[in-house]
């Protein structure tokens, strides 16, 4: 009779700690952990997950699970005494004095006449002001996008899922950098379209490339990040914007361009060289917070409708609550005020990587909220990422954003913005003294 799943839980957890499975080892696929045991499919995952639950792995499905193991001796610098996990994974930009300055604005929310009218129906004529305020917001010199192509909904996230469903048709292809946003990969799968993998240089997705996939298959459209690029922070050259603009023209291809870093710089989106080919995804978790959870689109005229009936059936729709509360922080120069001392202060905190990580081979913007840390002297993605775990530090593998399987780079990305300055520099020196030191296990199998 197979065991019970906190028998083989109780079993793997005692071979971990006398040593029989070392830290960074990699554990069967669960399927094959399955077969072996003679247990459910489902038995299998219960399994994994208490065993993340326990802090003894590391990892998620699609790229495997590795053993955290018991922290082996760790150099000086890492045996201060540690009372939390530094999380260097999630990339949301936090200012200590956010909240008051969120605060403030929504103080006169504490009286019911005003908060009533947050929290009733979002009706078109909201929409229509949530559209006009918005435009004034975004606003710049290079581009003035139009009142009635806004969109919004309930996050980036679903602004994105809301694009690509719009734009793709179940079975199609979408193009996407090699290296990009991890979520990508999940809204596709859910929607049942494939991504084609566009290969990268300095400046982002390269023409030709892009030319090549689409004459293997047409293609309707591509997604990508021309400023601050996730993970590696490239931001494209004018030059590079020409060059692809042209193209997508060539090839009739819409773009789903995903700023939600843009509010760092004052490149302004493809979509003010090329309005009726952009597709422009923003929102305001990262430039304001998690909890104003807004999404944006601005879509050209012709798709304007489509798009909508995309977001309203799909359940992607804005709440009333975080409508109000975002167009509000616009309209008041509370949104504006956030964005420029986010600024400062991710120019602060890479200055405190360029210090903590001197020596080591950084691609970063130094104006973003995440660096790119190519590994070397024998470290691997997996195994740095399960030996931080047992320091007390969450970094991300360069696998979770390579879109073909086995073909990412030997590097980490490291999100900036949520510990504070002091949290994130020991953060940093306790991950510049581990680099320091010898990998525990080097070898591991993909």
């Amino acid at each position: 009779m197979p065991a019970s799943y906190t028998a083989l839980v109780d079993e793997l957890a005692a071979c971990i700690a006398a040593g029989q499975l070392k830290a960074g080892e990699r554990l069967p696929p669960q399927r094959q952990f399955a077969y072996e045991k003679g247990i459910a499919a489902s038995t299998a995952a219960r399994v994994y997950a208490e065993l993340l639950r326990r802090g003894l792995v590391v990892g998620e499905v699609g790229r495997g699970t590795f053993i955290a193991g018991e922290a082996p001796p760790l150099p000086a610098l890492l045996q201060e005494p540690f009372d939390g996990r530094i999380d260097l994974e999630f990339n949301f930009p936090n200012l200590a004095d956010q909240a008051a300055l969120i605060g403030k604005s929504l103080g006169a929310w504490q009286r019911p006449e005003t908060l009533a009218a947050a929290l009733a129906p979002v009706t078109q004529r909201r929409l229509v002001e949530a559209g006009r305020v918005s435009a004034t917001f975004f606003a710049a010199d290079r581009w003035r996008p139009r009142p009635d192509g806004f969109l919004f909904a309930g996050s980036g996230r679903q602004a994105v899922a809301a694009a690509i469903s719009a734009l793709v048709p179940v079975g199609g292809r979408l193009a996407v950098e090699a290296l990009t946003y991890p979520m990508v990969k999940g809204i596709a799968a859910r929607l049942g379209v494939t991504l084609v993998p566009i290969a990268m240089d300095g400046e982002g997705i390269r023409p030709d490339a892009l030319a090549k996939a689409h004459r293997a298959g047409a293609l309707p459209g591509v997604y990508l990040q021309p400023v601050m690029q996730n993970p590696l922070g490239y931001t494209m050259s004018e030059t590079r914007r020409e060059e692809i603009l042209r193209l997508v023209r060539k090839l009739d291809l819409m773009i789903i361009e995903d700023l939600v870093y843009g509010f760092l710089s004052d490149v302004p989106p493809l979509a003010a060289q090329a309005a009726e080919r952009s597709i422009v995804v923003d929102s305001l978790s990262k430039r304001l917070a998690p909890g104003i959870a807004v999404g944006f689109l601005h879509v050209p005229a012709q798709l304007r409708e489509r798009f909508a009936v995309t977001v309203r059936t799909g359940a992607w729709s804005v709440s009333p609550l975080a409508l109000a509360a975002g167009m509000r922080l616009l309209a008041d120069g509370t949104a504006a005020e956030i964005t420029r001392r986010k600024r400062s202060d991710a120019a602060a905190r890479q200055a405190i990587v360029a210090e903590c990580l001197a020596g080591h081979c950084i691609e970063a913007d130094p104006r973003s909220y995440h660096v790119w840390l190519h590994l070397t002297a024998g470290w691997r993605a997996e195994t740095l990422t399960a030996a931080a775990a047992r320091a007390g530090i969450a970094v991300t593998p360069a696998s979770n954003f390579a879109i073909a399987p086995g073909h990412s780079p030997n590097a980490v990305r490291l999100a900036l913005g949520l510990p504070s300055h002091d949290e994130l520099r020991l953060a940093l020196t306790r991950l510049g003294a581990l680099l320091a030191s010898r990998p525990e296990e080097t070898d591991i199998t993909e």
